[in-house]
């Protein structure tokens, strides 16, 4: 009899994924969906950097690259840092990988041992936990509810250090309820770290460039240098370049960690697609202009949705400060019961209820560590949105 090995039993598949493969399989079975579970921009990779793709297959660019990438994404990924962060990354301080995904799961199969705790602030993005538990380690959550506006303060992070500590994971914006920390709530973290000196930093900046009301973004290395020799600072093209399924994530961190890292991709995917780094190279040396009117429309979502979710009694629905989720507690709808007689227990059951009552896919709370709340997923149209949680607050209205 066929067997999986200890290290997959640990891991389960992404609930993110689950809801979207689901959505897409009911469309198909002619369902009126609202998809609002996918993290992936509705706005097209950009002409020119689809151009430099064509122009990389036309003049021969699709042969192995080196493994963790190519020479000139690297410079751009350098100039990138240098330009948007004030870090100074040589060039074997970075690590190109097949999506930030990929990057995380380098990082910490590469480091953590059987035992090593790993800090994880909650409401998380559900593969952090995942890849600690298969790399051996135990991930310790740092829960930080909607009183909190999801960030974690300094004495809470300072409380989950132990001896065994052997990385925080740091998300902002976040993913799921897209808070931000500030430079001065960043600094005050910060001040904790640096009193733990044995704490490697992973910084997934992934959103960076989807930030809202004159929201200015740093990240840890930045606001602290005293944290940069143990910091690996996560980023890539996926959500700013509208670049999911080009698949490139990047880091740059200390030497010993990304030869690390490159030791790991070798014997497993070997090089990101050589045509994909190329795509990267122009996404990050050519024009930005471009990221500021798509942040306008993905503004204008979010205080539709954030107003239109607001006026559901049970419903507090933060305004987050960049990303395009948004996080909904849903408190005071548990306990309700739906028209069916179905008892709303758990998110886990609103969210089914949503999907089967009004066809609006979205993915329960429990999945990001902290409930009874929902992930929205609000870049699509406003039509869309408007629709979707008008279906939504129906729903709602509906229980007793």
């Amino acid at each position: 009899m066929a067997q999986t090995s200890a290290a997959l039993d640990r891991i389960t598949p992404s609930a993110t994924l689950a809801l979207t493969t689901k959505t897409l399989e009911l469309k198909r079975q002619g369902r009126d969906i609202i998809g609002l579970g996918a993290g992936e921009p509705d706005f097209d990779t950009p002409d020119f950097v689809k151009e430099a793709a064509i122009e990389a297959i036309r003049s021969g660019k699709t042969k192995y690259t080196n493994v963790d990438g190519t020479h000139e994404l690297k410079e751009a990924i350098q100039a990138k840092f240098k330009r948007d962060n004030s870090l100074d990354y040589a060039l074997d301080q970075i690590s190109v990988n097949v999506g930030g995904k990929h990057t995380i799961f380098n990082a910490l199969v590469a480091t953590v041992e059987a035992g090593d705790e790993v800090v994880i602030p909650a409401p998380y993005w559900v593969s952090y936990p995942d890849i600690v538990q298969f790399a051996g380690g135990k991930p310790v959550f740092v829960k930080a509810g909607v009183d909190q506006n999801f960030k974690i303060r300094p004495e809470q992070l300072d409380a989950a250090i132990t001896p065994k500590t052997k990385w925080l994971i740091f998300n902002s914006p976040s993913n799921p309820t897209g808070a931000a920390y500030s430079r001065d709530e960043l600094k005050a973290l910060a001040d904790v770290l640096v009193k733990h000196p044995h704490v490697l930093i992973l910084a997934d900046d992934m959103y960076e460039h989807i930030v809202y009301d004159d929201f200015r973004f740093a990240t840890l290395a930045e606001v602290e240098p005293a944290l940069y020799e143990r910091t690996l600072t996560v980023n890539g093209a996926s959500k700013a370049y509208a670049m999911t399924g080009w698949r490139i994530g990047f880091a740059g961190g200390p030497k010993w960690l990304i030869k690390a890292m490159a030791k790991l991709q070798s014997q497993s995917t070997s090089n990101p697609c050589s045509i994909a780094q190329a795509a990267a190279v122009a996404a990050l040396n050519g024009p930005q202009d471009f990221l500021k009117e798509r942040n306008t429309a993905f503004q204008r979502r979010r205080d539709l949705v954030v107003s239109m979710l607001n006026q559901i009694h049970g419903v507090t629905c933060p305004r987050p400060e960049g990303a395009f989720y948004v996080y909904p507690d849903c408190s005071g709808l548990i306990g309700k019961t739906a028209p069916d007689g179905t008892k709303i227990d758990s998110d886990e059951k609103l969210c089914g209820y949503l999907l089967d009552g009004e066809g609006v896919a979205v993915v329960h709370g429990a999945a990001f560590g902290v409930e009874p709340a929902f992930r929205i997923s609000y870049a699509t149209s406003e039509a869309i949105l408007e629709d979707a949680c008008s279906r939504i607050q129906r729903a709602c209205a509906a229980l007793r």
